[in-house]
């Protein structure tokens, strides 16, 4: 019997359409490097990975654990920071108590003493109102209580209704238009005005003008004048807008602080527009002089 090795087929031979269809079959199932989405690529992928070709869930777990990590070095950071103010605050010297809450005669020699800073010639501010009687804080939340309890006789004016226009029973000084705003919107409280008393100016110069105030207040009939020394000085020394005749009280805001702790009377601008403008204005001086004004610390 013959037999026939592989290389033993006739030179003519030629393979059948089956056989032919089997073997480019069976090559397809080889893989084809050239080809991202061929199945043999992918399942060599997974056998011999690639650091350069990491799936996106690894980059984006990878990225999450970076910001994570990132988060929490930001909060060490701010706890850190939050001890070290705590550290230094504990350091300052208690805050003394305010120069407001002392009697007439400190609150006397102190004003004397803010005054000849810039202006030792000034008639000095003797008519002070003591207000001792006050033991509470005086914030902004407690200046309606601290005004009935302490200067009734102010609550009882300010309750009444006003006779004429531009002039204010009480006068109230701050140091920035903010705090201005502020206390004009707790001085409208309906337990200091009643139903019959006038209404709160609110004076300064940012956004305003002075003939605008001027136009106001000739035509409005208002308790409360609050407003910045600066702008209260120039209607008072400028105009004839705003009147004193009716005036018996200027309270002077010293408990609020700026961001430098700086009161109205630390900050020379401020000061000087208050005893050169406002307490030397002719009207104010001599009603100070005579005692129908009376200077109250707040």
């Amino acid at each position: 019997m013959a037999h026939h090795r592989g290389d033993d087929l006739d030179d003519d031979f030629l393979p059948d359409d089956s056989v032919a269809f089997l073997e480019e079959d069976n090559a397809s199932h080889l893989a084809d490097p050239d080809d991202p989405d061929d199945i043999g690529n992918l399942l060599s992928a997974d056998e011999h990975s690639d650091p350069e070709l990491e799936p996106e869930a690894d980059i984006a777990d990878v990225q999450k654990a970076a910001a994570e990590k990132k988060r929490k070095r930001r909060e060490k950071e701010k706890e850190r920071k939050a001890k070290k103010r705590k550290l230094v605050e504990s350091a300052e010297p208690a805050e003394l108590p305010s120069v407001a809450a002392q009697p007439p005669t400190a609150i006397s020699e102190y004003l004397s003493a803010m005054q000849a800073k810039t202006f030792s010639k000034l008639q000095a501010v003797t008519s002070i109102t003591d207000t001792t009687v006050w033991t509470a804080s005086r914030s902004l939340d407690k200046l309606v209580d601290f005004i009935v309890k302490a200067v009734p006789s102010l609550h009882v004016r300010l309750s009444q209704k006003t006779k004429s226009s531009g002039a204010p029973t009480l006068l109230f000084l701050a140091g920035a238009a903010l705090r201005v705003t502020d206390v004009t919107r707790i001085l409208k409280s309906k337990v200091l005005r009643g139903e019959k008393g006038g209404d709160v100016a609110k004076l300064f110069a940012r956004h305003f003008k002075l003939e605008d105030h001027v136009k106001y207040l000739k035509r409005t009939r208002i308790g409360t004048a609050v407003g910045t020394p600066g702008r209260i000085g120039k209607l008072l020394c400028e105009t004839d807008a705003l009147s004193v005749s009716a005036l018996t009280h200027i309270m002077i805001d010293v408990s609020f602080r700026d961001a430098k702790k700086r009161s109205l009377l630390d900050i020379p601008e401020t000061r000087d527009e208050l005893f050169k403008t406002v307490f030397d204005a002719p009207q104010v001086r001599e009603a100070v002089k005579a005692g129908k004004i009376q200077v109250v610390l707040f």
